[in-house]
Protein backbone atom coordinates (compact mmCIF):
# COMPACT_ATOMS: atom_id res chain seq x y z
CA UNK A 1 0.00 0.00 0.00
CA UNK A 2 1.23 3.45 -0.59
CA UNK A 3 2.14 6.01 1.99
CA UNK A 4 0.81 8.62 0.39
CA UNK A 5 -2.81 7.70 0.88
CA UNK A 6 -4.75 9.36 3.32
CA UNK A 7 -4.32 7.49 6.61
CA UNK A 8 -8.02 7.02 6.57
CA UNK A 9 -8.30 5.30 3.04
CA UNK A 10 -5.72 2.61 4.89
CA UNK A 11 -8.14 2.19 7.19
CA UNK A 12 -11.01 2.16 5.16
CA UNK A 13 -9.14 -0.63 3.46
CA UNK A 14 -7.90 -1.92 7.01
CA UNK A 15 -11.57 -2.64 7.67
CA UNK A 16 -12.29 -3.85 4.26
CA UNK A 17 -9.66 -6.87 4.58
CA UNK A 18 -10.90 -7.59 8.01
CA UNK A 19 -14.37 -7.70 6.60
CA UNK A 20 -13.62 -10.10 4.37
CA UNK A 21 -10.61 -12.36 6.71
CA UNK A 22 -13.93 -12.22 9.16
CA UNK A 23 -16.13 -14.19 6.15
CA UNK A 24 -13.26 -16.78 4.99
CA UNK A 25 -12.06 -17.52 8.16
CA UNK A 26 -13.20 -19.20 11.65
CA UNK A 27 -11.39 -16.40 13.90
CA UNK A 28 -13.11 -14.25 16.62
CA UNK A 29 -14.00 -10.96 15.53
CA UNK A 30 -11.25 -9.83 18.39
CA UNK A 31 -8.53 -10.92 16.52
CA UNK A 32 -9.21 -10.07 13.11
CA UNK A 33 -9.19 -6.32 13.96
CA UNK A 34 -6.37 -6.79 16.72
CA UNK A 35 -4.53 -8.36 13.20
CA UNK A 36 -5.27 -5.52 11.05
CA UNK A 37 -4.17 -2.81 13.69
CA UNK A 38 -0.97 -4.47 14.12
CA UNK A 39 -0.50 -4.94 10.16
CA UNK A 40 -0.32 -1.04 10.01
CA UNK A 41 1.40 1.70 12.32
CA UNK A 42 -2.58 4.03 12.85
CA UNK A 43 -2.28 6.67 14.85
CA UNK A 44 -4.32 6.26 18.01
CA UNK A 45 -7.24 8.63 16.00
CA UNK A 46 -7.36 6.15 13.08
CA UNK A 47 -7.06 3.57 15.22
CA UNK A 48 -10.81 4.41 16.83
CA UNK A 49 -12.10 5.09 13.42
CA UNK A 50 -11.13 1.73 12.17
CA UNK A 51 -12.64 -0.13 15.82
CA UNK A 52 -15.83 1.97 15.49
CA UNK A 53 -16.43 0.94 11.44
CA UNK A 54 -15.25 -2.53 11.82
CA UNK A 55 -17.46 -3.12 14.86
CA UNK A 56 -20.43 -1.30 13.40
CA UNK A 57 -20.54 -3.07 10.15
CA UNK A 58 -19.77 -6.65 12.21
CA UNK A 59 -22.74 -5.76 14.58
CA UNK A 60 -25.34 -4.51 11.78
CA UNK A 61 -24.78 -7.08 9.18
CA UNK A 62 -28.29 -8.15 8.95
CA UNK A 63 -30.08 -4.80 9.23
CA UNK A 64 -27.24 -3.25 6.32
CA UNK A 65 -27.83 -6.45 4.42
CA UNK A 66 -31.54 -5.12 4.72
CA UNK A 67 -30.94 -1.84 3.28
CA UNK A 68 -28.95 -2.82 0.63
CA UNK A 69 -31.62 -5.35 -0.26
CA UNK A 70 -34.19 -2.40 -0.71
CA UNK A 71 -32.22 -0.88 -3.52
CA UNK A 72 -31.63 -4.28 -6.10
CA UNK A 73 -33.78 -4.20 -8.86
CA UNK A 74 -34.89 -7.78 -9.57
CA UNK A 75 -31.60 -8.97 -7.74
CA UNK A 76 -31.17 -11.04 -4.32
CA UNK A 77 -28.46 -10.32 -2.28
CA UNK A 78 -27.14 -13.48 -2.04
CA UNK A 79 -26.25 -12.98 -5.86
CA UNK A 80 -24.16 -9.88 -4.81
CA UNK A 81 -20.32 -10.66 -5.31
CA UNK A 82 -18.96 -10.90 -1.63
CA UNK A 83 -16.22 -8.02 -2.16
CA UNK A 84 -19.34 -5.92 -3.09
CA UNK A 85 -21.56 -6.43 -0.36
CA UNK A 86 -18.43 -6.09 2.14
CA UNK A 87 -17.70 -3.04 0.50
CA UNK A 88 -21.17 -1.79 0.87
CA UNK A 89 -21.73 -3.28 4.43
CA UNK A 90 -18.67 -0.54 5.15
CA UNK A 91 -19.87 2.45 3.43
CA UNK A 92 -23.40 2.35 4.50
CA UNK A 93 -22.04 1.74 8.26
CA UNK A 94 -20.08 4.23 8.09
CA UNK A 95 -22.75 6.65 6.14
CA UNK A 96 -25.52 5.98 9.17
CA UNK A 97 -22.86 5.40 12.36
CA UNK A 98 -19.72 7.39 11.94
CA UNK A 99 -21.13 11.28 12.13
CA UNK A 100 -17.78 13.23 11.16
CA UNK A 101 -17.44 12.16 7.62
CA UNK A 102 -19.29 13.70 4.81
CA UNK A 103 -21.89 11.22 3.09
CA UNK A 104 -19.95 12.27 -0.19
CA UNK A 105 -16.37 11.13 1.29
CA UNK A 106 -17.94 8.16 2.24
CA UNK A 107 -19.20 7.21 -1.15
CA UNK A 108 -16.08 8.43 -3.14
CA UNK A 109 -14.17 6.31 -0.75
CA UNK A 110 -16.47 3.06 -1.32
CA UNK A 111 -16.18 3.74 -5.29
CA UNK A 112 -12.50 4.39 -4.60
CA UNK A 113 -12.38 0.78 -2.98
CA UNK A 114 -14.39 -0.91 -5.58
CA UNK A 115 -12.32 -0.10 -8.25
CA UNK A 116 -9.74 -1.11 -6.57
CA UNK A 117 -10.33 -4.51 -4.84
CA UNK A 118 -13.26 -5.71 -7.37
CA UNK A 119 -14.32 -5.95 -11.03
CA UNK A 120 -14.67 -3.41 -13.74
CA UNK A 121 -18.34 -2.98 -12.95
CA UNK A 122 -18.35 -2.91 -9.76
CA UNK A 123 -17.42 0.54 -8.92
CA UNK A 124 -20.98 1.30 -10.87
CA UNK A 125 -22.38 -0.89 -9.22
CA UNK A 126 -21.76 0.02 -6.13
CA UNK A 127 -21.91 3.69 -6.88
CA UNK A 128 -25.63 3.08 -7.88
CA UNK A 129 -26.72 1.24 -4.52
CA UNK A 130 -24.93 3.91 -2.45
CA UNK A 131 -26.38 6.85 -4.20
CA UNK A 132 -29.84 5.28 -3.82
CA UNK A 133 -29.18 4.37 0.36
CA UNK A 134 -27.89 7.77 0.88
CA UNK A 135 -30.81 9.47 -0.92
CA UNK A 136 -33.20 7.45 1.12
CA UNK A 137 -31.35 8.24 4.40
CA UNK A 138 -31.18 12.15 3.41
CA UNK A 139 -35.15 11.67 2.93
CA UNK A 140 -35.56 10.03 6.34
CA UNK A 141 -33.72 13.09 8.02
CA UNK A 142 -35.79 15.74 6.45
CA UNK A 143 -39.20 13.45 7.24
CA UNK A 144 -36.97 13.60 11.05
CA UNK A 145 -36.25 17.40 11.09
CA UNK A 146 -40.14 18.48 10.32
Amino acid sequence: MGSKKHPRRLGREGVFQGLYALEISSDPKEKVLADILNRYSFNKKIQVFISDLFYKTVENKSWLDQVISRHLDNWEINRIALLDKLILQMAISELYFIDDIPPKVTLSEAIEIAKRYSTEESSSFVNGILDAVYKEREKINLIKSV
